[in-house]
């Protein structure tokens, strides 16, 4: 399955919305990205350790973007299987394309649709997917997680006008794959019109709208019906092994394509009834969508500014280190036993790095317990504060750091512009300490 994935593109606006039909010639041919989940492109503080694993995933994302124009590719795999009966209908929703007016639906929701650029800082990357407004007065716009992880800002552009503006990361939620941006100062923005998924049944007619291979411009569209309901599946990224599962997801044949990530999928009736996210399959290509009855919750709280525990509110702090993917307390054995470090870093007193590319560094620190830093990313709190590769951070905010999670714990309580005293070990044993501000760092 692929989860849709944008790239570099200039404006090809024509007037009119592309449109690509729904049948099996216009999807990929057998053998061609089969079983593979394609996102769009969009595509450290010490974050959880599954940002620093995401954001190698998604830096392959847009360098896959950039070279060959699609995104990287996630094998999928399905939890539940298709089932009919769920959904009130017996058989497959393919042979039951139903009615629906491409043209007059497409009228109905582009002028609330926008790309999403997103600008991957660290990752020297920018990333593109789609968007739509859901508030046109509160200027609020809904994607996927997945389109903004990464970043460190954001642009919209409405399709309607081809004009750029920023927008705020109003907060997120990676379980769910959901993002919701707020932009300011948009004349004339024009929300979409929120549809039920709860009404959404098998057989039905939709069309997915979106930010094709990131090209900008007028949207393109694909006409298809819903082949089945509550799908959990599994989305793998082929080149890291990870994996994410989503759950309680529509599947439709409409031809979702990388950089439609982020976009509606609209009923015959011009309302937007889900989020275009992952596309693919092992047999048959098939879209999938997150349900807007699903994502419309989500989208509330962070509008309120109501953090849980799967809902991230704002850009999160960021401290700026490289940290290895370990729950050992032994800086040492955290250097052998990560297993995503590529490229290389050499030891204490080397300077900063540009991206995350990082290996374990020439030379550790002799700490028996701490968080080992395999880098330390250029303009941030950690490279002004002096931390190099190869050092080990041992305090963080008053608090023991025992291991790379427990320092990802500790700052996590923080927020960005807290002062935070750092005490850490050079490889050459001196102890070194410093009261950072923590930075506002990428999401996702």
């Amino acid at each position: 399955m692929q989860k849709a994935c944008g790239m570099h593109g200039g404006d090809s606006r024509d007037g009119g919305a592309q449109v690509r039909p729904a049948d099996p010639s216009a999807r990929p041919a057998p053998g061609a990205d089969t079983g593979a989940l394609d996102r769009p492109a969009a595509a450290g503080g010490a974050r959880a350790p599954g940002w620093f694993r995401r954001w190698l995933t998604y830096l392959l994302v847009a360098a896959l973007s950039a070279a060959a124009g699609v995104g990287a590719t996630r094998a999928v795999q399905h939890l539940t299987a298709p089932d009919p009966a769920a959904a009130g209908m017996p058989g497959t929703a393919a042979e039951r394309p139903g009615t629906l007016n491409a043209e007059a639906v497409y009228q109905a929701v582009e002028p609330g649709v926008v790309d999403v650029t997103s600008n991957l800082r660290y990752l020297q990357e920018t990333a593109k997917g789609t968007g739509f407004v859901i508030d046109s007065a509160a200027g609020l716009i809904l994607t996927n997680n997945h389109v903004i992880d990464g970043a460190t800002s954001v642009t919209v552009t409405p399709v309607t006008s081809g004009r750029s503006y920023p927008a705020r990361i109003l907060g997120y939620d990676r379980a769910d794959d959901v993002a919701l941006l707020q932009v300011r100062g948009i004349p004339r923005l024009k929300a979409v019109t929120i549809g039920s998924s709860a009404r959404v049944r098998v057989g039905m007619p939709v069309l997915a709208i979106g930010n094709e291979a990131g090209q900008g411009g007028s949207p393109t569209v694909a006409p298809g019906v819903i082949s089945n309901l509550d799908r959990t599946i599994v989305a793998t990224d082929q080149s890291s092994g990870l994996n994410e599962t989503l759950h309680g997801m529509m599947q439709t044949s409409a031809d979702i394509r990388p950089g439609d990530s982020g976009g509606p999928l609209a009923g015959a009736d011009g309302r937007v009834i889900g989020i275009n996210t992952a596309a693919g399959g092992n047999t048959i290509y098939s879209g999938y969508a997150i349900p807007i009855d699903q994502a419309m919750p989500i989208a509330r709280q962070i509008a309120a500014a109501r953090p849980g525990a799967r809902v991230q509110i704002g850009l999160p702090a960021f401290l700026g280190v490289l940290l290895p993917d370990s729950s050992s307390t032994s800086p040492q054995r955290q250097a052998r036993r990560d297993p995503h470090q590529t490229g290389a870093v050499s030891g204490s007193g080397s300077g900063c790095t540009s991206s995350d590319t990082t290996a374990a560094p020439a030379s550790i620190a002799p700490a028996g317990t701490g968080a080992l830093v395999n880098g330390v990313l250029c303009g941030t709190p950690a490279a002004q504060a002096g931390l190099f590769a190869g050092d080990v951070i041992t305090s963080a905010g008053g608090h023991a750091v025992t291991s790379p999670r427990s320092l990802t714990a500790i700052l996590g309580r923080f927020r960005p512009g807290s002062q935070v005293a750092l005490a850490w070990v050079a490889p050459g044993g001196s102890l070194h300490t410093a009261v950072v501000t923590l930075a506002g760092g990428p999401a996702g």
